[in-house]
């Protein structure tokens, strides 16, 4: 399922998972208008994309200026309708939806995110098997490691907002929302063995659902030092018949 706006509406069928799902809608002239005074910052995504392309970062700054932000290319409008059709042109050439954004945790100086990994083990039970941070490009808005982003060990990343003695106990929590979301996915969708949820933190610590991919590369746990995590997920990856090398046959 390649939709944003489907799995967010999936989410939202969930009572649990409604208050962990940013505020989303899809994109026109009236509804990013409203979403900027409601929120003053959102996230323009296509509505189906993947390693962070064609997102764009806009904001409703002082003085009634408005400003947007893709890649490493930075524009500011003094009113919303230069905006608006300033974004026609960079915009791919595809439906996008309006995210509300979400201040997120920092890394030195750079926005970080993380990626929960949630598979269907040799049992047909879900278990979450790994978890990773991803630390955007210092000149970029994304954080994927397909655009410029590094991954590191999650427990790194939030040295400076928790105590070494509740790292643990958050991290069960984070995998924990993790299997929720994959269950709820199974109610209407039995067919899927495997989700990747990138998951946002705001100043207060609280988990925001960014992103649900239900295609998730595990190769990204290979940059761990610590394989094991990667070797659990490709290893279940592989039992539901992906990532599996095809052998050569020999020419005669």
């Amino acid at each position: 399922m390649s939709s944003k706006w489907i799995k967010t509406r999936i989410l939202l069928r969930n009572e649990i998972l409604r208050s962990f799902v940013p505020d989303t809608r899809l994109y026109n002239e009236s509804n990013l208008l409203y979403m900027l005074n409601k929120h003053t910052m959102v996230y323009v995504k296509p509505v189906n994309g993947t390693f962070g392309q064609g997102v764009i970062r806009v904001e409703k700054l002082s003085a009634g200026r408005f400003n947007f932000r893709i890649g490493t290319t930075s524009r500011t409008y003094t009113t919303y309708r230069e905006l608006f059709h300033s974004l026609k042109n960079v915009k791919l050439n595809r439906a996008y939806l309006i995210q509300k954004g979400i201040r997120l945790l920092t890394y030195r100086g750079r926005i970080f995110d993380i990626r929960v990994m949630v598979q269907k083990n040799a049992s047909d039970r879900w278990e979450t098997t790994g978890y990773i941070g991803r630390v955007a490009h210092p000149k970029k808005i994304v954080t994927n490691f397909h655009n410029s982003g590094k991954p590191l060990p999650l427990e790194i990343l939030l040295g400076d907002h928790i105590r070494e003695t509740e790292k643990k106990e958050y991290i069960d929590k984070l995998s924990r929302l993790g299997l929720k979301i994959a269950k709820q996915f199974s109610k209407t969708h039995s067919g899927y063995k495997e989700i990747g949820v990138d998951i946002g933190l705001d100043r207060t610590l609280k988990p925001w659902i960014l992103e649900v991919n239900t295609a998730p590369d595990p190769f990204i746990f290979n940059q761990l030092k610590d394989k094991r995590m990667f070797n659990k997920a490709l290893r279940l990856a592989r039992l539901r018949g992906r990532f599996i090398a095809r052998k050569r046959t020999k020419r005669r």
